[in-house]
């Protein structure tokens, strides 16, 4: 068990650098003034110079890009402090799954691609590399999962007084569903009383602000006046 477990966790740190990787290879295919030009990702994420033809654009920052890469770094940098500090495990596979799932909607659904300010523009299309991202990205976000979880349930086996992170859920939901057994639900008579109560409280203070309101402007009108 703990050999897979560190075989999972070198895993996550190999597939979260390919991931980081796959992020210098063509992005799009994007046709403009009839030339088709192939921007890698880290140049829509930032930005950068791009030349068509005989012009050269400065390419607008694709925010969700960028949001992805730096989401991205921050998941391969917890995978590898995890090594000294375990406690970073938990970040690391829950930053590694948001940016699986962000790279796949990106992957799946067009529009996240920024070509201001690149002119008459008639076709962006994602290369394959895009959905190589997704899968590879994914498959860092499982690997740093399964560490996590084969990780805990070792400590738990060497410790019996602590449990797993599925025994602290289903603890939790438990706790949770003894608590709502607890909770004394109104009657439909006292629902409707005390619903009508808020509306005409509300009513009688929102009268009183608007005639303080109303008073004072009265009130000002004639200071300027006089």
């Amino acid at each position: 068990m703990k050999a897979l477990n560190k075989i999972f966790q070198i895993l996550s740190v190999v597939f979260g650098v390919g991931t980081l990787v796959l992020f210098f290879v063509p992005f799009a295919n994007i046709v403009t003034n009839g030339t088709t030009v192939s921007p890698v990702a880290m140049q829509l994420a930032f930005g950068t110079k791009l030349e068509v033809g005989e012009q050269v654009y400065n390419l607008a920052i694709s925010s969700h890009i960028l949001f992805t890469f730096l989401l991205a770094v921050i998941a391969v940098l917890m995978s590898v402090f995890a090594f000294k500090s375990k406690g970073l495990r938990y970040g690391s596979s829950a930053v590694a799954l948001i940016t699986a799932v962000y790279l796949w909607v990106i992957a799946l659904k067009k529009g996240f691609v920024d070509v201001r300010p690149l002119e008459k523009v008639t076709s962006i299309t994602h290369t394959s590399f895009v959905l190589i991202l997704a899968i590879v990205a994914l498959v860092f976000a499982v690997c740093a999962i399964a560490y996590l979880f084969i990780d805990d349930y070792i400590e738990a086996k060497a410790s019996k007084d602590k449990k797993t992170i599925m025994q602290k859920v289903v603890l939790f939901f438990r706790d949770n569903k003894s608590e709502v057994k607890k909770i004394v639900w109104p009657s439909l008579r006292d629902v409707v009383k005390n619903t009508i109560t808020v509306i005409v409280m509300c009513l009688i203070i929102g009268a009183l602000i608007w005639a303080i309101d109303f008073g004072l402007g009265q009130l000002l009108e004639l200071i300027i006046g006089a």
